[in-house]
């Protein structure tokens, strides 16, 4: 028998995690803020351990919480998708798209409308999850997939490299790049990688790479599980990040963001994968293409 705490808990806990608000967690909920602060007390009691840290403000998640939050995350998102599969049968079924949280937000989501113009009829479900939604399954119809090496069957859209970058509201509007000792100065924004990844492309890496003395390399000042959020730090100018240029590819354009630095390191690769039942569907063949045609297009000045 499963001793599960009540679904209200978990979804407060995850949406407020995610958020790293009360507000919008409430906002996007349905509740009030006192609402989902009174449902992750009662997780506490229940769990007997603070998940987050009220004070000083903004909120950030516990060691406990950050051990949570990934298994709540992916529990739920399993549930959604596992819901969602059951419109596998209707007529004019969306098309199930899936790829990682921060490429679903930053890159995919503001090119939407391009596709949108073109296919007004058709429907499209974006599953936005860190964790492996598999089109074995039937959980999805189309993927995208971020990793270093092609999976079976992908097809690669495009691959990143990740640029030292800083907001004008942090280095004034000179796009200048900064020396090495100037630059490690500024506070640190990191996005959190799984560990043992040697070529990871984190802090310590770069300062291989660029040569930086033991004695003279900084922790990182802010550390964020979500990639995306380590992103909107960057542009809140709250440090200097590490980030993609396919994810920071329209604020590069625009100079939201300058480049401070030679010294990159290499990403990874997007890959396209079809579930084989659908390899041939219009819609299915249609969206891919329409991918392909849009990562061979200049990043949009945002």
């Amino acid at each position: 028998m499963r001793h599960l705490p009540p679904l209200n808990q978990l979804k407060a806990f995850e949406a407020c995690a995610r958020h790293m608000s009360f507000a919008k967690a409430a906002d996007e909920i349905g509740v009030t803020a006192t609402a989902v602060s009174h449902q992750i007390r009662l997780l506490e009691l229940r769990v007997g351990r603070t998940l987050f840290r009220r004070r000083p403000r903004p909120i950030a998640l516990t060691e406990d919480g950050v051990r949570l939050f990934p298994i709540i995350r992916n529990a739920l998102d399993s549930m959604a998708e596992g819901v969602a599969a059951l419109s596998l049968g209707k007529a004019n079924a969306a098309l199930r798209v899936t790829t990682t949280n921060a490429f679903a937000a930053r890159w995919l989501a503001p090119r939407l409308p391009l596709w949108r113009a073109a296919h007004p009829r058709s429907r499209v479900h974006v599953i936005g999850t860190d964790a492996l939604v598999s089109l074995e399954a039937g959980e999805a119809d189309v993927a995208i997939r971020y990793c270093r090496t092609a999976p079976p069957g992908g097809r690669l859209l495009m691959r990143d490299r990740f640029h030292v970058v800083a907001s004008p509201k942090l280095i004034g509007s000179k796009r200048l790049k900064a020396g090495r000792r100037r630059l490690l100065a500024y506070p640190l924004v990191e996005a959190g990688w799984p560990a043992g990844d040697p070529n990871a492309p984190t802090w310590s890496l770069w300062m291989d790479r660029a040569k930086i003395k033991e004695r003279d390399r900084p922790e990182p000042t802010l550390v964020f599980h979500e990639e995306a959020h380590a992103i909107e730090a960057v542009l809140a100018g709250q440090g200097v990040g590490i980030c993609s240029d396919v994810l920071v590819g329209a604020e590069l354009a625009s100079g939201a963001l300058s480049v401070m630095s030679d010294v990159s390191l290499p990403g990874f690769g997007f890959f396209i994968i079809c579930r084989d039942e659908r390899a041939q569907a219009a819609d299915a063949r249609a969206f891919t293409d329409w991918l392909t045609d849009v990562a061979r297009q200049p990043a949009p000045a945002g």
